[in-house]
């Protein structure tokens, strides 16, 4: 993996999980995470990330 690969494996990380945070507290609905989760796919394109995703 490049550093690049890296960094965005870990920015998407890092941002799905207050996605899902807020999922767990109601502040969005699962609809709302599908929908966060894939825009987050197409920003980052994390290496691991779409083997990771529940949206995929």
């Amino acid at each position: 993996m490049t550093d690049e690969e890296i960094r965005s494996d870990m920015l998407y990380h890092a941002t799905v999980s207050i996605a899902k945070s807020m999922l767990e507290k109601r502040l969005i609905t699962e609809e709302e995470y599908a929908i966060i989760d894939t825009n987050l796919l197409k920003k980052y394109r994390p290496y691991l990330g779409t083997l990771l995703s529940e949206n995929t």
